[in-house]
């Protein structure tokens, strides 16, 4: 699947962009590759906005700086991090997201995960949370660069489905309140178990899982 130009609810009625700064909820649309069955699943944007819970919290405990926040948001996870001692850096592709986190003083670059980035080689700890395992489309490729960005010793924190067993690519798009919709755009979801097979592939080691709040995380670590 290939949609050139097209990132996470870029474009259309800027549902996304809506929702981050009226604190509201999208609906990610999401249609499996090679099917006409979609599904959908809410996303509060609300969450991203506020203060780190406690399942955030436990994706800092062991993580050591510089930290990478790919796809930061508004800046949620930054302003965690850094209220723990870390070095951080966010990017992500929307502009709102980025003006929300440089308005509350966060240290965010705006563009995406697969162009130039700074430090490239030494972020000892790289996330992908709230889903941004599913950036591109292509969890592999997505892992590939985030390898590139890490350090020898460094680990790259992921957030997983709860489905277990799930690895989709979609064809995907953002839903307001309001029905507006974004853009098409490549998405991915993925579980635990495929999870640490893609690991062994990429020669990642799968160094810990854990759950928190109903949600489920895994650290890997590089191996350079």
């Amino acid at each position: 699947m290939t949609l050139t130009g097209t990132t996470f609810g870029a474009g259309g009625a800027e549902p996304y962009a809506s929702a981050l700064r009226r604190n509201d909820r999208v609906e990610l649309v999401l249609l499996p590759d090679g099917t006409d069955v979609a599904r959908s699943t809410t996303m509060d944007v609300a969450r991203w906005n506020a203060h780190a819970d406690v399942a955030d919290h436990t994706l800092l405990r062991a993580a050591t700086g510089p930290l990478l926040d790919v796809g930061c948001g508004p800046g949620r996870m930054l302003r965690a991090a850094q209220q723990v001692g870390l070095e951080v850096l966010g990017i992500d592709v929307s502009p709102t997201a980025v003006a929300i986190a440089r308005e509350a003083g966060l240290p965010v670059m705006h563009g995406s995960i697969f162009d130039a980035v700074p430090r490239e080689g030494s972020w000892q700890t790289v996330l992908l949370v709230d889903g941004n395992i599913g950036i591109g489309g292509d969890v592999a490729a997505l892992l590939r660069r985030c390898m590139e960005l890490t350090a020898a010793d460094g680990d790259i924190v992921v957030e997983l489905h709860d489905d277990r067993d799930l690895h989709d690519v979609y064809t995907a798009h953002l839903v307001g309140t309001d029905g507006g919709q974004s853009e098409r755009f490549p998405w991915a979801q993925i579980g635990i178990n495929p999870m640490v097979d893609l690991a062994i592939e990429l020669g990642l080691r799968f160094r810990q899982a854990w759950e928190s709040s109903g949600r489920t995380f895994c650290r890997l670590a590089t191996a350079k």
